[in-house]
Parts: C-alpha cells; sequence; structure tokens
C-alpha cells in the first residue's frame, strides 16, 4: 500500500513540477479495475490554480458486494469535489484506509490513486469484505477471567455456560449487526439486540434495541478478602434479571459518536442471597425494578482500533439509574487512550479510567468497580476491588517483533486470502486507587495499588488478539495471565 502511495505521489509531483497543467494521463489505472475510467473533456479539465490545488473528481469503490457504497463512502475524509494539496493527497488515502478497517467490515482496504488528468483525480477504493454470519457454539467459563477458573475453579465445567449464539454482521450492507444468544449451563439466558448504525439518508442517526433474560443457580452474594463469595443451590435458581434497553445514535462526522439511550432493568434473588448478605439490595430487599438513562460520547482518532499504535480515544459515561430511595444512583465515568510512535516499530501507550458513583451509599449490587469485564489492573486478575470513586492509570512500551502475512485459503476468482500475524513484546505499569465507605474485610480498597509486567501481544484474523502477561503486584504476588479478545 504504501509503496503504491509514494511511486503515485512522486509521478504527480514530477507533472506538477515539469509537465503542463493539461497534459494527460489516459486510463492509467492503479489497479485492473473493472470500472472504466471517465474522464472529462479538456474543456472541462480543472485550470491549474495559483495554489496547485488537485480536484477528486470521480471515486470508485470495487469489491464491495454487500456493503452498501454510501456507508464505504462516509468513512473517506474527502468526497466527490474536494480540493487538496499534493502532499495532502497520500496522507488522505492512508487515513481513508484506517476508517475503512476500523469499521471491521473488512479483511483488507486500499484507497490510491485510479487515474488523473491535470488537475483532476480519480480515486479508486478496493475493499476485500470479510465473512459476515457466525451461527457459532458456545462456551465459556462464567469466571471474570480464564486464570480464575482454570486456577482457582480447578476448570469445573459446572461454571461454564454453553449453547448456540448467531453473530450477522452487516445484516442489509448498512454496517448493522444482530445478536442471538441462547445460553444454558451454568446461566440460562437468551438475549437479542440489534445496532444499526444508520437509520435516515444522511446517515448521522442510528439506533440500537437490546433485550437480556436469564436465571442462574449460583450468585456473586458478597466480595471478602478480596474476591468474590459465591453460593450455589442445585435445586433451584437464586436469581433472575431481564434488562431492556434503547439507544439513538448520532455521528455527525467521523471521528465523535454520541449515544442517548434508556432503560429498564428487574432483578430478583432468594431469601438465602438477602440473609446471607443484607445490602445486596437496600434494606434487605429481594427484588428491584428501575428505570436507567444514560449518554455516551465516544471519541476514536486512532490508527486501529483493535490494536492502536497511534492516536486518541476517549469515552465518557453519564447514567442516571431509579428515582428513589430504593435505587438512586447518579454515575460519571471517563475513559482515555494515547499512543505515539517513538521511533520505527516502537510505541508508548498510556490507559487510563476514573468513575464516581452518588451517593456513597450502594447496595452492594451496583458497588463493583475494578476487576469486572474489561475495567481491571493487570496483576490483579484474581481479585476484584468494589468501591463508589476510583480509578487507574496504564503505561506500556511496545516493541513489533513480527509482521508478516501469509497467503493460505482460496477465495472466488482465484484471489487467496491474506492471515496477517503481528507479534509485539511489552513492558508495562499500572497504578490504581479505590474509594469504598464500607470496606468490610477487603484490604485493597482505599489504598494505592501498583503493579508492573512484560508480555506477547499476538494479533492475527479478524482483529482476534491474544496476551500473554507475566506479571508482579505490591503484594508480593506473581503470575502469567492469559487475556484473549476478538469479535466473537
Amino acid at each position: 500500500m504504501k509503496r503504491r502511495e509514494t511511486k503515485y505521489g512522486l509521478l504527480l509531483l514530477f507533472i506538477l513540477l515539469f509537465g503542463h497543467p493539461v497534459l494527460k494521463a489516459q486510463n492509467s489505472a492503479v489497479f485492473n479495475s473493472p470500472i472504466e475510467s471517465t474522464l472529462v473533456p479538456d474543456s472541462q479539465a480543472v485550470h491549474r490554480p495559483s495554489e496547485n490545488l488537485f480536484v477528486i473528481r470521480n471515486i470508485f469503490i470495487v469489491g464491495n458486494r454487500k456493503t452498501r457504497a454510501d456507508v464505504i463512502l462516509r468513512e473517506l475524509p474527502f468526497k466527490q469535489g474536494d480540493k487538496f494539496l499534493l502532499q495532502e493527497i497520500v496522507s488522505k488515502f492512508q487515513l481513508g484506509r484506517e476508517q475503512l478497517l476500523n469499521t471491521s467490515l473488512f479483511n483488507d482496504a486500499i484507497v490510491a490513486l485510479k487515474s488523473f488528468e491535470g488537475y483532476n483525480v480519480d480515486v479508486l477504493v478496493e475493499v476485500k469484505e470479510r465473512w459476515y454470519l457466525f451461527p457459532l457454539p458456545y462456551f465459556k467459563p462464567v469466571d471474570r477471567n480464564f486464570n480464575q477458573w482454570l486456577v482457582e475453579q480447578k476448570a469445573s465445567l459446572q461454571r461454564v455456560n454453553y449453547g448456540v449464539k448467531v453473530l450477522y454482521n452487516n445484516v442489509t450492507g448498512r454496517n448493522d449487526k444482530l445478536r442471538l444468544w441462547f445460553i444454558t449451563g451454568y446461566t440460562h439466558q437468551f438475549s437479542f439486540g440489534y445496532d444499526r448504525l444508520y437509520i435516515d439518508k444522511a446517515l448521522k442517526w442510528g439506533m440500537d434495541v437490546q433485550f437480556a433474560a436469564g436465571k442462574t443457580r449460583e450468585v456473586n452474594y458478597n466480595t471478602i478478602n478480596n474476591v468474590q463469595a459465591f453460593v450455589k443451590d442445585s435445586n433451584q435458581y437464586l436469581k433472575s434479571f431481564l434488562d431492556a434497553t434503547f439507544e439513538l445514535t448520532y455521528r455527525k462526522a467521523i471521528k465523535t459518536r454520541h449515544r442517548f439511550g434508556i432503560g429498564y432493568h428487574v432483578q430478583n434473588i432468594e431469601d438465602t442471597i438477602a440473609k446471607l448478605n443484607p445490602s445486596y439490595y437496600p434494606a434487605g430487599r429481594t427484588q428491584v425494578s428501575y428505570p436507567e438513562f444514560f449518554y455516551t460520547m465516544n471519541y476514536f482518532d486512532e490508527d486501529y482500533i483493535p490494536y492502536p499504535t497511534k492516536g486518541y480515544a476517549a469515552e465518557l459515561t453519564f447514567s442516571k439509574k431509579g428515582f428513589n430511595s430504593v435505587i438512586n444512583s447518579w454515575q460519571l465515568s471517563i475513559q482515555g487512550s494515547a499512543n505515539w510512535h517513538l521511533r520505527p516499530k516502537t510505541y508508548l501507550n498510556l490507559r487510563s479510567f476514573a468513575s464516581i458513583k452518588l451517593p456513597f451509599d450502594q447496595p452492594f449490587f451496583n458497588r463493583g468497580l475494578l476487576g469486572y469485564g474489561d475495567i481491571f489492573m493487570q496483576g490483579y486478575e484474581y481479585y476484584v476491588i468494589d468501591g463508589v470513586a476510583g480509578g487507574y492509570l496504564k503505561a506500556g512500551l511496545t516493541k513489533e517483533l513480527i509482521s508478516v502475512y501469509g497467503n493460505f485459503l482460496k477465495r472466488q476468482r482465484n484471489q487467496p486470502v491474506r492471515i496477517p500475524l503481528r507479534v509485539f513484546a511489552k513492558i508495562f505499569g499500572n497504578a490504581g486507587y479505590v474509594y469504598n465507605p464500607q470496606p468490610g474485610n477487603n484490604s485493597l480498597e482505599n489504598r494505592m495499588l501498583y503493579s508492573a509486567g512484560a508480555g506477547i501481544d499476538i494479533l492475527t484474523y479478524y482483529d482476534f488478539t491474544l496476551k500473554l502477561e507475566f506479571t508482579f503486584n505490591q503484594l508480593g504476588k506473581n503470575g502469567l495471565f492469559l487475556h484473549q479478545m476478538s469479535n466473537f
């Protein structure tokens, strides 16, 4: 990609310096495109302006068998009729490629010069679409991470959810997503989700609908000595839940998206849970139901969202749960990341998270802070840290060791599938703090926490990332931890 951009950037520079402004390059295609190049006659050619601007005359798109052309054009940082200086064109092409890959619709994308005539420029966008429909078996431990299930629970199959999930991306060609989950085992759950990025002709407004209902025989009823305490009853379900949310999304430009949502939640527990922890729900209750309103702002300006090495990202979420003495919670959470190239194949990254819940007197089910989902400190994977305010800062130094592409399976038209393999070595450090006015016998709250370590990150097909990390913390504990991220 870069060699092509450099080649044609130099060609344009040569013509600019030595050629006549109406010199033609008939059918000088970068690719053997099935689309014929349509060039305007001399009388319509753009005359050479004093600042030597090139005009985007046509944008040709190939390879999009399902994805609508307007969805692809939406991600490009230019449109027909835009004018740029020569030195801006290559950077616009590279930015357009990054934006297309960050949609997770394509395995590869190329944005490059197709042909030019005088100062009219034709652009070719070539994409290789992914496979979008995945009916998959589901098998996943219910514990917070793989290490906890493997070491603490001794890989017990009784702590596993299994079933079927259907992932259907790009359902209508508009980058919409359909999710259906049928889960049994440790938890019985059905969930449905449909996320449509655009519902208007201007491609600015979208919507997201989510519904989930389920029940489980085992419940995390408390946190004791910094770890989750569970109770299980093989004769009855101890907890049931129902969650429904609806969002409207707004994306005026490319980098920022706003989400406005409303939800409704119902939870029930058996008396066993209320007796073990009277503060699980307020005042020893066994049932709560409450509405939720929330707003989320996402900002992404990164080269590759699944594993960024350059750029910035931020997310701000504000939510209100409940409107009475039973459930009354205001929450503000902020996440941010920054990535810099220090030298070739060497990168510095910072990650941060902060959250606060008001009032500070919250029931147990709403006090989880660090150690849940993707919000955790490296080196504390075996622990949870509950509280109403806190956060962390992570810093890492990464060196790319391997970056190769292998051509394996054959697709239609004898086009090979390019499977990437990238391997990074890294060192990292974490610092964090959580405030909890009701710490009980948990020692990790209301104190500074630190950890550090080194590891290997492996990236491959469909944004799959595997992380192997050796970490030690201030408690004198160390270990090898495994993390994986994927679209599945």
